[in-house]
């Protein structure tokens, strides 16, 4: 069979194909164009044990497996998934400069309340091995709170309460 012939069938068949995808039912069509979510995030780190400390012992977060021959640790919450990678050598490691780097910046994960979101600033105090780059107060002109910190490799990480949730727990009205 000639290029020419299989080249016209491959176009048949992308065409049939086509077809079919548009008078598949919208449910159907749907499916396939959801919004893309995040499966998980994977940092590198330099203290391996320290950073799954931080995860686990100081938020609360269950381990989920591993690769000790990386080394790595996989965390979760249950409803976000990290996997700390160690880095090769980590008194050569680069830290990272959020203002000279390409790469995460810093990663926001959403607290439930205020009074949550001081609790964790206490642990965070507590530990030792926390740089808290600025506690607790407004995003902008607020009431969304925030705060950030650096996690035991320097992983930047903010802690947000949503402006809905500082509203229900201080008494204002929406």
């Amino acid at each position: 069979m000639g290029l020419g012939i299989q080249m016209r069938r491959l176009g048949l068949y992308f065409l049939l194909a086509c077809t079919a995808f548009v008078s598949m039912p919208s449910v159907a069509r749907e499916e396939t164009e959801a919004p893309l979510t995040l499966d998980h995030i994977g940092f590198s780190v330099s203290k391996l044990d320290a950073s799954v400390s931080f995860f686990v012992d100081t938020l609360g977060w269950k381990r989920a497996g591993g690769r000790p021959d990386y080394p790595a640790v996989f965390v979760s919450n249950g409803a976000m998934f990290i996997t700390l990678w160690q880095v090769e050598n980590p008194e050569t490691a680069t830290p990272f400069d959020r203002r000279a780097n390409v790469g995460l910046h810093h990663m926001a994960i959403t607290v439930g309340s205020l009074q949550a979101l001081h609790a964790l600033h206490q642990k965070f105090i507590a530990r030792g091995d926390v740089v808290i780059e600025f506690s607790p107060e407004f995003a902008g002109k607020g009431p969304r709170t925030h705060m950030m910190v650096r996690e035991p490799s320097g992983l930047r990480l903010e802690f947000v309460v949503p402006a809905s949730k500082v509203k229900q727990n201080v008494g204002f009205k929406n």
